[in-house]
């Protein structure tokens, strides 16, 4: 029991409504009855509502055959087949375009903020009126322009502008030479996974390694020696051809084979990678700006070329400012894929509104999107996190 130096109690001279944890305490408890009451209200309310209406607000009309098309399915799918499956290839081109955009406005956005820092007078303006035009254009307005200024003004089948690879783009889409795998092809597919994982671990163990004991271990050469060596292997145990090339052909009216790029996944794509890419430009300048100028010339004064300087000193630092604020450019260019509904093409949110004019069931629907969007959303967030914390300077 603790006394003051004069010999009084503390822990009984402070009476109970006076106690600061005590007070904190009861606050927190009222703060959260009244919270959950609240909800409680809203929820019973809005089920008295629904119920008045005679809204539904079961899911099992995800069991009922959909009936409508959709375009460009990424999985299979034909008007047969249940609303649930409909969401599902709803979900998929969903996650298409969002990789796909992810990935490629991270590379033109870094290449774009490099262009930036140029010491290049007309390079670095270039990228300039790069980023201020995309930065200031409403997103919409940009897939517009894509949409039916660009892709819907391309030539027709018989007139297709045929590119080397080949590469066929016409009005109906680009058609690209596309490798495929063989019926002999699982040993290849199954030794590129196995390759690609132990690639992976091989290079964070031996990049911590060189970082502990300062002993250079070669981590990304020896990561895609890995990859090389497993594909050789997979290439050999398929004892034939594991893969062909699939070109397209004209077939008719249309081309048939390789891969298909529809306008409408073109131009959101394309729209979503341009415009978010001007945003990741701005990021990825600050982030090498705000990397100490010390740290450069010292670079610089040891011997390293221009090239390691960037790869081994600057980004590594710069990092810690751009992961968090590219996180949020990664869930905007995701939930900014809804507006494809403005071109037709049919993700989630477009494939969720036919369903509702259909089924009319449009609370499950709704609710079904949100949390499609929130699982994403998190998701990304929780692995970017991740990734952010163990780059963070650690304090001792």
């Amino acid at each position: 029991m603790a006394t003051s130096d004069t010999g009084i109690d503390q822990s009984t001279s402070i009476p109970f409504y006076r106690d600061e944890r005590i007070i904190n305490w009861i606050a927190q408890i009222v703060s959260a009855v009244l919270v959950i009451g609240f909800l409680i209200w809203v929820v019973v309310n809005f089920l008295a509502a629904a119920d008045a209406r005679g809204f539904s607000l079961g899911f099992n009309f995800l069991n009922d055959p959909a009936g409508f098309p959709i375009n460009d399915p990424g999985i299979e799918y034909d008007p047969s087949m249940t609303y649930g499956r409909a969401i599902l290839v709803g979900l998929v081109n969903t996650l298409r375009v969002a990789i796909a955009g992810v990935v490629a406005a991270t590379i033109l956005g870094t290449t774009v903020a490099l262009a930036r820092l140029s010491p290049n007078w007309l390079l670095s303006r270039i990228a300039l009126v790069y980023i201020e035009f995309h930065r200031n254009i409403p997103l919409l307005v940009l897939l517009f322009i894509w949409y039916f200024s660009v892709f819907t003004q391309l030539p027709p089948v018989r007139e297709s502008l045929v590119l080397p690879g080949p590469v066929i783009l016409n009005l109906r889409g680009l058609y690209i030479s596309w490798p495929r795998l063989t019926e002999t092809g699982g040993p290849l597919a199954i030794a590129l996974i196995i390759g690609i994982v132990l690639a992976t671990i091989a290079y964070f163990v031996l990049r911590r390694r060189r970082e502990e004991t300062g002993q250079e271990t070669y981590y990304g050469w020896v990561s895609l020696a890995i990859v090389v060596v497993s594909a050789i292997g997979g290439w050999l145990v398929s004892g034939g051809t594991p893969l062909y090339l699939d070109v397209p052909v004209l077939d008719g009216f249309n081309y048939a084979g390789g891969l298909r790029l529809t306008p409408e996944f073109a131009a959101l794509f394309v729209g979503l990678t341009m415009y978010t890419a001007g945003f990741i430009a701005e990021v990825v300048r600050a982030g090498i700006q705000a990397v100490d100028r010390g740290q450069v010339e010292a670079a610089n004064a040891v011997g390293l070329s221009n090239l390691q300087v960037l790869s081994l000193v600057v980004i590594p630092q710069a990092l810690r400012v751009i992961i968090p604020p590219m996180i949020s450019q990664y869930l905007n260019l995701t939930k900014n894929s809804s507006l494809a509904l403005a071109i037709g093409y049919q993700e989630l949110f477009s494939v969720g509104r036919i369903a509702i004019n259909q089924a009319g069931q449009a609370v499950p629907v709704f609710a079904i999107i949100m949390v499609s969007y929130l699982t994403l959303s998190l998701l990304t967030s929780a692995v970017l996190n991740v990734y952010n914390r163990r780059i963070q300077f650690v304090t001792r």
